[in-house]
This record gives structure tokens, C-alpha cells and sequence, in this order.
């Protein structure tokens, strides 16, 4: 296993349960033991190697699409807004977010797809993956995590090998359909213009969320170098434990924590690059490593796509998305995909280096990949 990556987690969840004590001293038993049982998920998915996940890929993707149409029939929302459905209640503690499933289903589909049938001519299938599964939360009404969703989807045709042209054809042409849709979603939701509009504006009476913002920079600044430590007075807010955590980190930890927990999710960039740059070192490039490659960037991509986004959201960039912060904001359905998606990569790099040796002592370590060997077979 990656010595970084385990440094990175463990590093991000002592951060987290640091500015959850100083947000919610109430939550930070349950939050301990659930980043407990997450921290051994990672240690116990990075045992399997990656042909497990991408055999298991597709039977676990449609399960998510299950998953995400029961909530839009039997979902529940969130305390400020009971008009979207992202949950799934099934009693007690048993509550759970299907859409951060979704993001693992799609990135296992793809690269599953992807390393059985190549990258020649499958847009049109790949495409559709990514489409019903993103279509599926946007219907939520999720638009936060639906971008995402959709980001990670052409982050994983890129990882695959797909040519730059193609997928920028790919979204011109859904760009082009979208738009009657996307204004017919807007006049169902006018939360999310007025949210927009608010933002922009910067006028707190129109803007929802602005003062989650304000207070978040607040904290932040209270912070200071070193930080006020967990028992440090401040005021209450809204989403200080999850959405807008980073600030409760900020007070409880300074600038030092925030600059830490930055690094951390670089650590995680440089492990999973590393991995597929190691991958295209390798030949001849065989399904199992080329889908190893794959899993390893859209795993990443899955865990610091939506910690910038948070970020971004926090330090005023963004409007408010409702997107927590990996590995760190309160809230089991997040830390246990992001954990597993560790694992992943963890099992990602093992296959990668297993199969190194043998393949560097024939000088091809420094030869860029071909196209035809992306294109592993047809159908």
C-alpha cells in the first residue's frame, strides 16, 4: 500500500474530526467511529486486486441506477429544502446519500467498458452511461453533484484514451441539447437561479446561503496562524460540519491545517498521475492494467474534483452546492465511497508495480503509449 495515501487519509480525518468537535462537540462520537470503520473499508478494498472491480463493475453501476430511481420515488430531502430527494431513510442509522454511490458505479462501469472494448468507436455506449447516470441526479434536484457526475464521466474517457477531439465534439453536441432542457429545469427550481443571482449579486437577503459563507470567512480569519483550538468560542451555523467545515477546521487548526489539508489531496493527485504514468511504461498493455490506469484517475478525480468544488464554495467562488469536503465533513455516505476510492487506488498502484519488473527490462519504460494498444479489442 501507498505509504502517502495512508498519511493523506488518516491526516484528512484527524482534520476532520478536529473541526467537527469545534462545530458539533455533539456528533463527534458517531463521527469518530464511522471514520474508524472507513479507514478499515480502505485497508480491506485495496486487498482485492483491480480485475475485482472491474468483473464487478457493471452489475454494481446498475445497482446505483436502481438505487438513484427509488429516490426519486421514496427519497427524502434535506431540513432546509423538503422539495429535493437525495436520501434513502431506511430507519435508524441506516440513512444514505445514493448519488455518492453513483460516482464509484460509474467510475467501475467505465473503466470496465472501457478495458474490455477499447476506446475505438464506443462513444455512443460510453456516452449513455454517463448520461442516464448524471440524468438521474440532475432530476433530483441535485445540480451540484450531477456536474460533478458529469465531470468525472469525461475525466474517465480521457483516463481511457479517447481523443481530445472526440470528446470535445461529444460535448458541443450535448451542450446543444441540453439547453431546452436546462430552462425548463431552471423555471421547476428557481432556487438554484435565485442562488446564482444572489451570488453574483452578493445581496444577503436574496442570496441563499451568503451568510454560510460570511461566517465560514469569519472563522477562517478568527483562525489565525495557529488556530483557536476546538473549544475556541463561535458563533453556530448552518452546514459548519459538513458543506462549510473546512472554515471550522480553519478556526480550530489556523492556516497550518488548511494548508496541510491542501496538501493532502495533492498527495492523492501525485499517487494516482503516478499510477498511470507507471501503467504506460508497461507492454504489452494488458485489460487488467489499462483498467488499473483508469480506476486509479477516476478514483482520484472523484475524491479532490469535489474537494475543490467544496473549496471553491467556501471561499465564496461557487454559490452554495451542498457538496461536503471528502474524507473530512460529517456525513457516512461520503467517507465511505471516498474510502473505498482510496482503496482502490491503493489497489491500482500494487497491480501497476506488480507488473513493472518484468516489462523494464525490455526498454520500452520510457515509450509513450500507442493508440492501437488503447484499443485492447473489439466487439
Amino acid at each position: 500500500m501507498s505509504v502517502q495515501l495512508i498519511i493523506a487519509q488518516m491526516v484528512l480525518m484527524v482534520l476532520g474530526l478536529l473541526g467537527i468537535a469545534a462545530a458539533r462537540p455533539d456528533l463527534i462520537a458517531e463521527h469518530s467511529w464511522k471514520t474508524a470503520l472507513a479507514l478499515g473499508i480502505t485497508f480491506v478494498v485495496a486487498r482485492f486486486r483491480p480485475r475485482v472491480f472491474l468483473k464487478v463493475g457493471p452489475a454494481f453501476w446498475a445497482l446505483t441506477l436502481v438505487l438513484l430511481i427509488l429516490v426519486l420515488f421514496f427519497g427524502v430531502g434535506t431540513e432546509e429544502s423538503s422539495a429535493t430527494k437525495r436520501w434513502l431513510d431506511l430507519g435508524g442509522p441506516f440513512r444514505f446519500q445514493p448519488s455518492e454511490l453513483a460516482k464509484l458505479g460509474l467510475v467501475m462501469m467505465l473503466a470496465s467498458f472501457f478495458s474490455r472494448r477499447g476506446v475505438q468507436n464506443k462513444l455512443v455506449s460510453a456516452t449513455v452511461m454517463i448520461v442516464v447516470t448524471t440524468g438521474l441526479i440532475f432530476l433530483e434536484p441535485d445540480l451540484g453533484s450531477s456536474v460533478l457526475m458529469f465531470g468525472l464521466g469525461i475525466i474517465l474517457m480521457y483516463a481511457a484514451g479517447v481523443r481530445i477531439s472526440n470528446i470535445t465534439g461529444f460535448l458541443l453536441a450535448l451542450g446543444l441539447m441540453a439547453l431546452p432542457l436546462f430552462s425548463v429545469y431552471l423555471e421547476k427550481n428557481p432556487y438554484i437561479l435565485a442562488r446564482w443571482q444572489g451570488h453574483q449579486s452578493r445581496d444577503t437577503e436574496r442570496a441563499i446561503g451568503l451568510d454560510q459563507i460570511g461566517f465560514a470567512h469569519r472563522d477562517l480569519t478568527w483562525g489565525g496562524w495557529w488556530g483557536q483550538g476546538p473549544d475556541g468560542r463561535r458563533y453556530e451555523y448552518f452546514a459548519a460540519h459538513t458543506d462549510m467545515v473546512v472554515a471550522s477546521v480553519g478556526f480550530t487548526t489556523g492556516l497550518l491545517g488548511v494548508l496541510t489539508l491542501l496538501f493532502c489531496y495533492w498527495l492523492i493527485v501525485s499517487v494516482s498521475l503516478k499510477t498511470s504514468q507507471l501503467a504506460a511504461r508497461i507492454r504489452p498493455m494488458t485489460p487488467e492494467i489499462h483498467g488499473a490506469s483508469i480506476l486509479a484517475t477516476g478514483a482520484m478525480f472523484m475524491i479532490v474534483g469535489q474537494a475543490m468544488v467544496n473549496l471553491a464554495v467556501a471561499a465564496g467562488v461557487f454559490p452554495v452546492t451542498g457538496v461536503p469536503l471528502p474524507l473530512v465533513s460529517f456525513g457516512f455516505s461520503s467517507m465511505l465511497t471516498m474510502s473505498v476510492a482510496l482503496g482502490i487506488i491503493h489497489s491500482a498502484l500494487r497491480e501497476v508495480e506488480r507488473n513493472l519488473p518484468e516489462t523494464e527490462g525490455r526498454g520500452a519504460e520510457n515509450k509513450p503509449p500507442e493508440p492501437e494498444v488503447l484499443g485492447l479489442s473489439a466487439d
